[in-house]
C-alpha cells in the first residue's frame, strides 16, 4: 500500500507561514466542486454542497485505496468567493455572496472514477447537491497569500495584509480563495487555521 501525504508534499500550499504573506504559484489541479449563493452561516444550500463534497471525497478515497492500493489523506475544504458587484460584498449582509465550494484532487483521481463514485454515493445517500457536483481543473497561477489563525470573524486585517502586498507589486484579480485546516466543529475558534489567498497579476 502506498501512503501519500498531500499537506506535507504540497507544504508550500496547504501550509504557509502565519508571519507574513508570501507569492505563489499554484498550479493547475482538479477539484470536487459546487456552485451557491446566500450566507454559509445560514444558507441550506451551503451545507448541502459541503455534505455532498466530503461524501464523494471520501468514497473517492476509499475507491483509490481499494483499486490503485494508494492511501492519501483527503484534503481539506476550500472556499472561492465574491460578489457581483464586490464594493457590495461585505461581512456584514452575506446574502448576495456567491460561492464555489471544492476539495482538491489527486492526480491519479479520474474523470471516470468520480462519476461511478457519485453514482454509487447516490444509491446510498439522498443529497440534494450531488447533482450540482463537477469534477474540473482549475487554474490560480500567481497569488499571494498567508495562515491566518483565528476566528473568521476577526480575518479582515489578515486579509487587508494580503492586499496591501498585492497592490505593492501588482494589481489583484480573480476571486478570494479560503482554505479551511481546521476541523470548526471541534477547534477552538482561536486556533482556527484557515490559509488567506488572492491571485495576482
Amino acid at each position: 500500500m502506498k501512503k501519500i501525504d498531500f499537506k506535507k508534499d504540497l507544504k508550500r500550499l496547504y501550509q504557509p507561514s502565519a508571519k507574513e504573506v508570501v507569492p505563489v504559484d499554484v498550479p493547475a489541479m482538479n477539484f470536487l466542486m459546487v456552485d451557491g449563493q446566500g450566507d454559509p452561516n445560514t444558507s441550506p444550500s451551503y451545507q448541502a454542497a459541503v455534505e455532498a463534497l466530503f461524501s464523494v471525497a471520501y468514497a473517492v478515497k476509499f475507491k483509490v485505496k481499494k483499486t490503485l492500493a494508494i492511501d492519501y489523506g483527503v484534503l481539506p475544504l476550500e472556499g472561492l468567493w465574491w460578489a457581483d458587484d464586490m464594493a457590495a460584498f461585505s461581512v456584514k449582509d452575506k446574502s448576495g455572496w456567491k460561492w464555489t465550494m471544492m476539495i482538491m484532487q489527486p492526480e491519479f483521481v479520474s474523470t471516470a472514477l468520480v462519476r461511478d463514485t457519485i453514482a454509487e454515493v447516490k444509491k446510498k445517500k439522498d443529497l440534494p447537491a450531488l447533482g450540482k457536483l463537477r469534477f474540473q481543473p482549475f487554474h490560480e497561477g500567481q497569488c499571494a497569500q498567508i495562515l491566518h489563525v483565528g476566528p473568521f470573524s476577526a480575518e479582515g486585517p489578515t486579509v487587508a495584509r494580503v492586499h496591501a502586498f498585492i497592490d505593492a507589486v501588482g494589481k489583484r484579480s480573480g476571486k478570494h480563495h479560503e482554505i479551511y485546516l481546521s476541523d470548526i466543529r471541534k477547534a477552538d475558534p482561536a486556533k482556527w487555521k484557515t490559509v488567506i489567498r488572492q491571485p495576482l497579476r
